[in-house]
């Protein structure tokens, strides 16, 4: 029976290479700030890894209301929780726009924007835009593919169930369906 073979050598792996070499986009911020991220981050957004750091996180949203109010819903949820997660539009470097899944963690959750760790998953390949969004209709997209209702999406959005429902029937135009059931299925690319 032959010995085993040991590999020749083997890089060290450490803290700082799983984050760089991570599967998924990893990005350190402190106050909605960039601090570091991976390259894979930088593959999805389509602009070099140097570019991001230091840049507020409001480069990659498709506006700054999307910025500001997505911002705002992040703290009760982590705070309660202690993690926030949605899948939402954001805009590469080129201005192409693109659903995303979004994961955070602060450090200290009763300060989620003080200082954590942010995931970022290209859901491009399984899910397009395809038709142009306004910024509301971006975000009752986002919370209609989770299946909320009107009243759950009007809670978390702080807005009326029927204000939603003038969204949704605007979505149902764009995307040229007859019914929510068709329109989830556009939404979510079937």
């Amino acid at each position: 029976m032959a010995a085993p073979t040991q590999p020749v050598e083997r890089s060290a792996l450490d803290y700082q290479t799983a984050f760089h070499l991570a599967p998924i986009g990893l990005v350190l911020a402190r106050e909605r700030t960039i601090v570091d991220c991976n390259d894979q981050v930088a593959a999805i957004f389509g602009c070099a890894r140097a570019a991001l750091i230091g840049q507020s996180f409001q480069v990659l949203y498709p506006s700054a209301d999307e910025f500001e109010r997505i911002g705002a819903r992040i703290p009760p949820i982590m705070t309660a929780q202690g993690s926030y997660a949605d899948d939402r539009i954001m805009k590469r470097a080129n201005g192409e726009l693109f659903w995303c899944h979004v994961t955070g963690r602060s450090l200290d959750r009763t300060e989620p924007h003080a200082a954590g760790v942010w995931t970022f998953e290209d859901l491009s390949a399984t899910r397009r835009v395809a038709v142009e969004l306004t910024p509301r209709e971006r975000e009752i997209a986002a919370q209609l593919v989770t299946g909320k209702t009107s009243k759950q999406i009007g809670r978390i959005l702080d807005i009326s169930p029927r204000t939603v429902d003038v969204y949704r029937a605007r979505l149902m135009r764009k995307y040229d369906t007859g019914n929510a059931t068709e329109l989830l299925q556009r939404l979510l690319g079937q």
